[in-house]
C-alpha cells in the first residue's frame, strides 16, 4: 500500500531557491565548459597516443619463450595466464587453485521507492505530492528502516548476519616465460561458479548463530531447540552432492544462504555467491620489462597497456580501442551539451519563479526558454568543442567553428528568411513580402 505526502513550499521560498539556483547554473556551465573542452583534449591524446602505439608494436609469436630480443619492445601476445597459487576465504573455510577468489553478498529487504508530482498554486505556491512504495528487494547493503517515511514499514528490516563482500588475486600469473602486472591480472575476466563444500560442521555452527538470531528477532526461543536437535543425526538427509539444507543456512552450486528457505525469501536473509577466475587464453599488449611487462609511454607521455580475452591481433585489438574512444568523447560530449544547456535554464529560474504568481504565464515563459536555452546550449558548446579542436586539431576545430556560426546567423540574424529568399530565386520565383 502506498503512503502519501504532501508539502508546500511557499512563494518567498521559492523565490529564495531560484536565487540559488541561478547562482548555481554559473557553476553548472562553468563545470561542463571544462568538460568538454577536457574531453575534446582527451580524445586527441588518446588517438595520438594509440597510433604511435600501434606503430611500434609488435608480435610476439612464442611467449612461451624469453626472448632478448623483445626486451624493451611493446608487443602482442597470446598466451595462458595461469596460477600456481591456492587462494583462501578463511571465512568459509574455501580454497581454490585460482586467479581470484570473491564472494558477493545480498540482503534481502524492504526498500523505499519514491515519486514526486509538483503543482503550481495561484499566488506561487507550490504543492508537492509524494508517493512512496516499499517491495522486497535484493540489494548490496542492509536497508535502515528507521528512516522510512511510512510508520508502517519503520523498524521492519533486519538480518540474520552481516557479511563483507571480499575479492582475492593471486599475486603471481605466468603468462608463458612472462609473469604478468597487477593491473594485467585484475583484468582478466574468466570467472566461473564455485562448486562449494564447506566443511558440515561449520554449516552446523551458522545454522546455530542464524537460529539464535531468528530467536531474538522473531521472540520464539523453540526455534533454537529445533535447529541443533539431532543435527549428528542429519547429515546424510540434509546433504545430497554439495547440496546442504539444514534449518537456516542452505547450500548449492555456489551460493550459502543465510534464511529458512530459497525458493522463498524473507526479509533478513542472506545469499552469499562464490566465483573464482580461473586460468585462460589471454592477448596481451603491453612493453616488455625483463621477465614481466610495464605500461607503453607514447610521445605525449600517456599510457598504454591492456589485456584481452582469447586470441587477438594487433589490428583488431587497435580497432576496438579507437571505437572506445570515440564512444566515451560522444558519451562525454553529450553529458557536456546537457549539462550546458541545463546551466542556462538555471540563469532564468529566478523570472520563471517570479511569475508563478500566475501558473500560465510562467509555464509559457518556461516553454519559451527551455527552447532559447537549448539552441543556445548547442551553439555554445559546439563553439567551445571547436575552440578546443582548433587548439589540439585546428582543421576540425574550424569546420566546427564554421557550423556554430551558420546556427548563430540562422537562428540570431534573420538566417532562416534569407536562405528562403535564395531558395526562391534559385527557383526562378520572387520572395514573398514578410508580414508585417
Amino acid at each position: 500500500m502506498a503512503y502519501t505526502e504532501k508539502t508546500t513550499t511557499g512563494y518567498g521560498t521559492r523565490v529564495g531557491n531560484s536565487l540559488k539556483a541561478t547562482l548555481m547554473g554559473f557553476v553548472i556551465i562553468i563545470g561542463a565548459t571544462i568538460l568538454l573542452w577536457w574531453n575534446e583534449g582527451r580524445a586527441v591524446k588518446t588517438a595520438d597516443m594509440l597510433e604511435d602505439a600501434q606503430g611500434a608494436c609488435v608480435e610476439m609469436p612464442n611467449p612461451d619463450k624469453k626472448s632478448a630480443e623483445f626486451e624493451g619492445e611493446l608487443v602482442c601476445a597470446t598466451a595462458m595466464a595461469n596460477t600456481d597459487e591456492v587462494l583462501t576465504d578463511a571465512d568459509f573455510g574455501i580454497s581454490e587453485n585460482a586467479i581470484s577468489l570473491s564472494r558477493k553478498v545480498e540482503y534481502y529487504q524492504w526498500v523505499e521507492h519514491s515519486e514526486s508530482k509538483s503543482e503550481d498554486k495561484l499566488g506561487g505556491k507550490q504543492e508537492t505530492t509524494t508517493t512512496y512504495t516499499y517491495k522486497q528487494e535484493w540489494v548490496s547493503s542492509p536497508v535502515n528502516s528507521a528512516d522510512f517515511k511510512d510508520p508502517a514499514y519503520q523498524g521492519k528490516n533486519y538480518t540474520w548476519t552481516t557479511v563483507e563482500d571480499q575479492d582475492v588475486w593471486a599475486e603471481k600469473v605466468t603468462f608463458g616465460a612472462y609473469v604478468l602486472n597487477e593491473s594485467l591480472i585484475h583484468s582478466i575476466s574468466s570467472t566461473e561458479p564455485i562448486e562449494l563444500d564447506v566443511n558440515f560442521q561449520t554449516l552446523q555452527s551458522m545454522n546455530k548463530s542464524v537460529a539464535d538470531t531468528y530467536a531474538r528477532i522473531k521472540g520464539n526461543t523453540a526455534v533454537i531447540a529445533d535447529a541443533v536437535t539431532n543435527l549428528a543425526d542429519t547429515t546424510e538427509t540434509a546433504t545430497n552432492g554439495n547440496k546442504v539444507d539444514l534449518d537456516y543456512v542452505h547450500q548449492a552450486g555456489n551460493v550459502i544462504y543465510y534464511g529458512r528457505s530459497m525458493n522463498a525469501p524473507e526479509i533478513g536473509d542472506v545469499r552469499i555467491t562464490f566465483e573464482k577466475t580461473v586460468p585462460a587464453k589471454v592477448t596481451v599488449v603491453s612493453q616488455v620489462e625483463g621477465n614481466t611487462f610495464k605500461p607503453f609511454v607514447a610521445s605525449n607521455k600517456k599510457k598504454f597497456q591492456t589485456l584481452r580475452m582469447g586470441k587477438k591481433s594487433i589490428d583488431e585489438i587497435f580497432e576496438e580501442e579507437n571505437e572506445s574512444n570515440t564512444m566515451w568523447t560522444w558519451i562525454l560530449r553529450i553529458v557536456g551539451i546537457l549539462l550546458v544547456i541545463s546551466g542556462f535554464k538555471s540563469l532564468f529560474s529566478f523570472l520563471e519563479t517570479l511569475l508563478k504568481v500566475v501558473p500560465f504565464l510562467s509555464s509559457i515563459f518556461a516553454f519559451g526558454v527551455g527552447i532559447i536555452c537549448t539552441i543556445v546550449g548547442i551553439v555554445y558548446s559546439l563553439i567551445v568543442i571547436a575552440l578546443a579542436w582548433i587548439f589540439y586539431r585546428p582543421v576540425l576545430g574550424i569546420i566546427l567553428l564554421v557550423i556554430a556560426g551558420f546556427l548563430v546567423w540562422v537562428f540570431a540574424f534573420n538566417g532562416k528568411k534569407k536562405l528562403a529568399e535564395l531558395a526562391n530565386k534559385g527557383k526562378g520565383q520572387p520572395a514573398a513580402a514578410p508580414a508585417e
